[in-house]
């Protein structure tokens, strides 16, 4: 049975989070493994941190190791990570942590280019925190329901 909160997403649906039988994806017509396939959390998650410890590195390489020391830096960090990760999603489809775990943003009417807007929406849902760990049972996280997005594997594993 679909929960209240699911009816206010775009892209689902109510009673969409029910899925008798099947694989993940499958209602996007994604295979069940492989090139193509739903991106598991805990793959999701390694590209956060690697996108995460990135920003700080670009932080650090522009303010210096005294950055650190300040009230600001923290902030910077967010900003970094936040404006990195909207442009390579809106235009690549993929953040670094994406690439080097071989996956990437997919529109959920596999449309070519995620764009901006559903980039800073998908972004600005991570940056809250919550949103991703409420997954249906396509994996998707409350910011890709938002954006009508979902993350695929571009190898297999």
């Amino acid at each position: 049975m679909a929960r209240w909160i699911e009816s206010w997403l775009p892209g689902s649906p109510a009673g969409s989070g029910d899925r008798p039988g099947g694989h993940r994806g499958e209602r996007f017509g994604l295979p069940a493994s492989g090139h193509y396939s739903v991106a598991g959390f805990g793959r999701r998650v390694l590209a956060l941190c690697i996108d995460w410890l990135l920003a700080y590195l670009l932080v650090l390489l522009v303010g210096g190791a005294e950055a650190l020391a300040t009230t600001e830096f923290r902030w910077w960090v967010l900003g970094t990570w936040f404006v990195v990760t909207v442009l390579m999603v809106a235009v690549l489809g993929a953040t670094p942590g994406h690439l080097a775990l071989r996956m990437r943003v997919a529109r959920t009417d596999m449309g070519q280019q995620v764009g901006i807007p559903k980039a800073l929406i998908r972004t600005a849902m991570i940056a809250v925190v919550l949103p991703p760990f409420f997954l249906d049972s396509d994996g998707r996280g409350w910011h890709d329901r938002a954006s009508t997005t979902i993350v695929v594997r571009t190898a297999p594993a």
